[in-house]
Protein backbone atom coordinates (compact mmCIF):
# COMPACT_ATOMS: atom_id res chain seq x y z
CA UNK A 1 0.00 0.00 0.00
CA UNK A 2 1.75 3.11 -0.98
CA UNK A 3 1.27 6.16 0.45
CA UNK A 4 -0.62 9.39 -1.49
CA UNK A 5 -0.37 13.10 -1.02
CA UNK A 6 -2.99 15.64 -1.54
CA UNK A 7 -1.26 18.62 -2.47
CA UNK A 8 -3.47 22.07 -2.50
CA UNK A 9 -2.26 25.39 -3.31
CA UNK A 10 -2.91 28.21 -0.69
CA UNK A 11 -1.14 30.92 -2.21
CA UNK A 12 -0.34 32.92 -4.85
CA UNK A 13 3.11 32.33 -6.70
CA UNK A 14 3.21 36.44 -7.78
CA UNK A 15 6.36 38.01 -6.98
CA UNK A 16 8.14 34.31 -6.37
CA UNK A 17 10.84 33.06 -8.48
CA UNK A 18 10.33 31.08 -11.97
CA UNK A 19 11.48 28.33 -10.59
CA UNK A 20 8.99 28.62 -8.10
CA UNK A 21 6.03 29.09 -10.88
CA UNK A 22 7.23 26.28 -12.65
CA UNK A 23 7.25 23.71 -10.24
CA UNK A 24 3.39 24.60 -9.16
CA UNK A 25 2.91 24.08 -13.05
CA UNK A 26 4.62 20.80 -12.39
CA UNK A 27 3.18 19.71 -10.14
CA UNK A 28 -0.21 20.43 -11.97
CA UNK A 29 -1.96 23.60 -10.04
CA UNK A 30 -2.76 26.22 -11.85
CA UNK A 31 -4.48 28.67 -9.36
CA UNK A 32 -5.32 28.72 -5.48
CA UNK A 33 -7.34 26.25 -4.35
CA UNK A 34 -6.60 23.67 -6.85
CA UNK A 35 -5.66 19.99 -5.34
CA UNK A 36 -3.91 17.09 -6.73
CA UNK A 37 -2.97 13.45 -5.40
CA UNK A 38 0.46 12.60 -5.84
CA UNK A 39 2.33 9.73 -4.96
CA UNK A 40 4.61 9.69 -2.04
CA UNK A 41 8.18 9.26 -3.80
CA UNK A 42 11.60 11.67 -3.00
CA UNK A 43 11.07 13.61 -6.87
CA UNK A 44 7.53 14.96 -5.21
CA UNK A 45 8.74 15.74 -1.71
CA UNK A 46 11.54 18.06 -3.12
CA UNK A 47 9.30 19.91 -5.70
CA UNK A 48 6.97 20.11 -2.41
CA UNK A 49 9.47 21.36 -0.19
CA UNK A 50 10.69 24.03 -2.95
CA UNK A 51 7.08 25.27 -2.76
CA UNK A 52 6.23 24.66 0.88
CA UNK A 53 5.05 27.95 1.70
CA UNK A 54 2.91 28.28 -1.39
CA UNK A 55 0.97 24.73 -0.65
CA UNK A 56 -0.63 22.52 1.94
CA UNK A 57 -0.23 19.02 2.12
CA UNK A 58 -1.96 16.03 3.50
CA UNK A 59 -1.62 12.53 3.78
CA UNK A 60 -4.45 10.31 1.97
CA UNK A 61 -5.19 6.24 1.72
Amino acid sequence: MSVRLQVTQKKSPIGGTQGQRDTLRSLGLKRIGDTVVKEDRPEIRGMINTVSHLVAVEEVD
